[in-house]
């Protein structure tokens, strides 16, 4: 219909409702629409005809695919003038469009026969598209609920009809497993087929209405309620589910896939946890108790551990395979409690030191990684580590026959024990400390006798006959002989043993290597502090200090005309630095005591008001001999020396005249004579022959001696350190700790003025490095009062006050 206007219109106006919508037409054109379109010129100065002369007519989208419902007409506004307008007035059908008679009972028999050839597997008849369409019209004409509730009857009456099958007569346990499998996947395939088909629907109805369950949703909860909820389905699939787990426990194969889709659907249904998990744990439980209790009576710790870390992992790969995830941690928390969390103690009491013992380091690591996974299995093999420590290092330490092996013992025990704890127990820091203290605990079960070996020790590996060891190796063992010392409580005695055979080795030049000596020195300074290493840096500057005194007298010496041919070298030693020695006089030939003079004489006049003390006994010499075989020279210590001299002016001589001639002490003679007639190289001969010098024993020179070398050392016979040299060196070390003790009191009173007995010894432990008895604590404080450091409080006799 044309639309007049004229120029007197000012104003166009465009109405356009909102709400219409466009449908789509389809194929067999039942959506209807009716796109009759009116409009109006407003002009007051026009009639307006469109009123009298409207047309309606039907419209139907299928005729005319193109025009998408309106009517084509020329625009009102292609020929107006420049700034004209026009008011244009869009308005809703009159009349609705209006679907054919039953299109919803047609439509959903069309929608039927597709659901229920999809439940028989059949072809449908109409095409996917058809059919979605046909749901998208009867939602957008308000059928969405009847829809929805017609469907999931047609559902149900399927289902239903598929429960019969599961609750009949049992086969065996795995076909029916397979039969129920392949009616869930027939289900699932079939729900997503319909759901495809009735995708507008589930789109549309379902989300704006919250308490409709969504088409899938509907069909697991059909499945649910009919088959799987039914008690005889539910209890026949789960005892065959447990029964397909057990059954590959034992190492019988199953159908992994099989398993896994059943426990997806017990998951999708939302019945796994309830309805398998439960009775799964248990039946784990029950089974891994039984076997835990069976093992460890049959077998030993190492194939049960091993068996311990197989179930683990079988059971970690089952979760993986087939299992929920959320089993997990309840499964292998199962498995932890009854194989390894109710077993600790007969493990540990039954193999870890047979393990231990035998080093089996790899086992161990598995007990470890074992025990981590419970609760008290670390702790419980923390405390009975550090008592298998305790047990063996007792032993090694307690035992006197072991004494000349203890420290090596240690030393390997320690190796032995770190070897674990960094490679097997992952450097874990309680370990570690249960390490540390189990080893103080026993290393000073046996009072000083420890760190008197320690210090020998030391001095074995020191000497300069030590040749098994490199610098490398020495500097590596000093390392391991200082983590054992440093869980020796009495470290002073260390010192007074070490700086005893330190002096040895400086003075008679035995020292293996001045750098390792120095390096020991070092260690012991930075464990210690300079106040424990003092004197034995002191005994390093003598020697020192000696080589260059001795420069200076051979440039005195050649200005001197002394008749003989000896040259004299003196090392000249700090008492306060060096060990106590008592002093012996011998018989010196006069050439050497004119020597001694000028070198006495040489040094007073460069040091007045200084002492010098000769030590015979730590004196050595180097001899020229002559033998029929020709001239050698001898290494010989000093009382060596004496007697050898003495065959210049004679050719025999019994014990009792050397002994005469040279004023050498009996014990020490009979060593030096043993030495030179009964030791490798035999420069003198005895009569009668034996091992062991006795009195009236004659000796001779041995003129036809014969050796490849022409430098031979005489070793003097070292005389076993006896009891009393042991009690001596250790009397010092207490006479030492009095002084300590007493200096400690008196410099705590000086500073707290008054204090009670019970704060006095709190703050002694404090303050001393070494073990003390409370008693002779007790004796010193008495000592102090008697000497006038501090006096008793009258009315309280605990109390003390310090006297200034």
């Amino acid at each position: 219909m044309p639309l007049t206007s004229t120029e007197k219109s000012p104003l166009v106006k465009t109405d356009i409702e909102p709400n219409h919508k466009k449908r789509r037409p389809d194929e067999n054109n039942h959506h209807l629409q009716n796109a009759t379109k009116r409009f109006r010129d407003d002009s007051p100065n026009e009639s307006t005809p469109m009123a009298d002369s409207t047309q309606r007519r039907p419209n139907f989208s299928a005729l005319s695919p193109t025009n998408n419902g309106f009517t084509s007409r020329a625009s009102p506004l292609a020929n107006s003038k420049p700034g004209s307008t026009k008011k244009l007035v869009i308005k809703n059908f009159r009349v609705k469009p209006e679907l054919p008679e039953n299109y919803q009972e047609t439509t959903w028999q069309k929608l039927k026969e597709a659901v229920q050839a999809i439940h028989k597997h059949t072809s449908i008849k109409y095409s996917l598209e058809e059919l979605y369409q046909a749901v998208e019209n009867m939602c957008s004409h308000k059928m969405s609920a009847s829809l929805y509730d017609k469907l999931k009857v047609v559902c149900e009456e399927h289902v239903k009809c598929q429960t019969s099958q599961f609750t009949g007569e049992l086969t065996d346990s795995v076909s029916y497993l397979k039969a129920l499998n392949n009616c869930w996947q027939d289900h699932c395939r079939q729900m997503i087929m319909i759901r495809s088909i009735f995708l507008f629907l589930d789109r549309t109805y379902v989300l704006q209405n919250s308490l409709i369950s969504s088409l899938w949703d509907m069909g697991l909860e059909l499945y649910r309620l009919h088959i799987i909820s039914n008690k005889t389905v539910e209890t026949r699939t789960v005892d065959g589910l447990l029964l397909l787990i057990e059954r590959e426990r034992n190492g019988e194969v199953v159908d992994h896939s099989l398993l896994k889709s059943l426990l997806r659907m017990l998951s999708d249904l939302q019945i796994y946890e309830e309805s398998f998990e439960c009775k799964f744990l248990d039946a784990t439980d029950k089974l891994y108790a039984a076997e835990g209790q069976r093992l460890m009576q049959e077998r030993d710790v190492p194939a049960y551990l091993a068996h311990c870390d197989r179930r683990l992992e079988e059971e970690a790969q089952r979760v993986l395979h087939y299992l929920d995830h959320s089993t997990r941690k309840s499964l292998i928390s199962c498995v932890e409690q009854q194989l390894l969390e109710v077993h600790i103690n007969s493990i540990i009491q039954k193999g870890l030191d047979v393990l231990i013992d035998e080093n089996r380091t790899k086992d161990l690591g598995l007990m470890y990684n074992l025990f981590q996974r419970t609760k008290s299995g670390l702790q419980e093999l923390g405390i009975n580590y550090g008592t298998y420590i305790k047990k063996t290092g007792t032993t090694i330490v307690i035992n006197p026959e072991k004494d000349k092996t203890m420290v090596q013992e240690l030393l390997d025990f320690k190796d032995k024990i770190d070897n674990i704890v960094y490679n097997c127990f992952c450097k874990n820091d309680k370990f570690i400390h249960t390490m540390k203290e189990a080893f103080e605990s026993f290393i000073n079960k046996r009072v000083n006798k420890p760190a008197e070996l320690v210090a020998k020790y030391v001095d074995n590996i020191m000497r300069a006959g030590n040749k098994e060891a490199t610098e490398e190796e020495l500097e590596r063992i000093l390392d391991k002989v200082m983590v054992i010392f440093r869980f020796i409580h009495g470290k002073d005695v260390f010192e007074a043993f070490y700086k005893k055979d330190l002096a040895k080795r400086l003075l008679v030049g035995k020292s293996a290597s001045v750098d390792a000596e120095k390096s020991m020195l070092s260690k012991l300074k930075q464990e210690c502090g300079g106040g424990f290493t003092s004197k034995l840096e002191g005994m390093f500057k003598d020697m020192e200090l000696s080589k260059d005194i001795m420069v200076a007298f051979k440039q005195f010496m050649q200005n001197q005309k002394v008749p003989g041919n000896i040259e004299l070298t003196v090392n000249i030693l700090t008492m306060g630095y060096w060990p106590t020695y008592t002093p012996m006089e011998v018989h010196l030939p006069a050439e050497m005591v004119q020597y001694q003079e000028i070198f006495k004489n040489f040094y007073l006049s460069k040091h007045s008001g200084r002492k010098l003390q000769w030590q015979p006994n730590l004196g050595h010499c180097v001899l020229k001999a002559s033998f029929k075989a020709g001239k050698k020279e001898l290494q010989v210590s000093l009382f060596q020396a004496l007697v050898l001299v003495m065959f210049n002016d004679g050719d025999e001589y019994t014990l009792e005249d050397i002994a005469q001639a040279t004023g050498i002490e009996d014990g020490e003679l009979r060593r030096t004579m043993q030495s030179l007639a009964c030791g490798k190289a035999r420069v003198i001969s005895k009569v009668p022959k034996s091992k062991d010098v006795e009195d009236g024993d004659i000796f001779t020179f041995s003129d036809d001696f014969k050796h490849k070398l022409f430098r031979i050392k005489i070793n003097q016979i070292q005389m076993k350190e006896t009891a009393e040299e042991q009690s001596n060196t250790q009397e010092r070390v207490f006479q030492d700790r009095q002084y300590q003790i007493d200096a400690a009191i008196v410099r705590i009173m000086k500073m707290r003025k008054t204090l009670s007995h019970t704060l006095l010894v709190s703050e002694l432990y404090d303050q001393l490095k070494f073990p003390v008895k409370p008693a002779d604590l007790k004796k010193r404080i008495e000592s102090l009062i008697d000497r006038d450091y501090m006096e008793r409080d009258k009315d309280n006799s605990n109390q003390y006050h310090y006297v200034a």
